[in-house]
């Protein structure tokens, strides 16, 4: 079993390359959660990316077709690169952080609060400053700062790296 340690990656992985490598592997394990959690309710794929499409172009993506669930797909991503963006700057600045992600416990533990601090930010401040609507903590939210432990703190944490590389 490949273990988690950020501290073990492959010599001369460029900063670029770990940035790519975290975005793409956040957007897709967190978008397959995000679909899980929307069959699980009883929702539609479709409905699910236009629902997210919706959030900074309006209710008018909602019920667009394919292209606005494409939009809300693609938009996905991008929220996925910037927080990777974000760790792997704070990792290249930190020698502290580097130290702590040397062991798996230690990207666990990171994972652990950097992961439901995005979802906090993303549900209580982004969301709301897009839709004008204020943040409503259900059951829901729950299972969401739950989750974001293991499928967006734990990708982008685990795939980032450390500076040295």
């Amino acid at each position: 079993m490949p273990s988690v340690s950020v501290a073990q990656h492959a010599p001369g992985r460029s900063t670029t390359t770990r940035l790519i490598r975290a975005g793409l592997v956040t957007g897709l394990v967190d978008g397959l959660w995000a679909c899980a959690l929307t069959l699980w309710r009883h929702g539609t794929i479709l409905g699910l990316w236009q629902g997210v499409a919706s959030v900074p172009f309006g209710k008018g993506m909602i019920g667009g077709g394919t292209a606005t669930a494409l939009v809300g797909i693609a938009l996905h991503f991008v929220v996925a690169f910037t927080w990777s963006a974000v760790f792997l700057l704070l990792v290249l600045r930190s020698p502290w952080l580097r130290a702590i992600l040397a062991s798996p416990a230690g990207v666990l533990a990171v994972a652990t609060v950097y992961g439901p601090l995005i979802w906090i930010v993303m549900s209580g401040i982004v969301i709301p400053l897009q839709t004008h609507q204020p943040l409503v903590i259900t059951s829901r939210w729950w299972v969401q700062l739950a989750g974001h432990v293991l499928f967006v703190g734990l990708p982008i944490v685990a795939t980032t790296g450390n500076a040295e590389g």
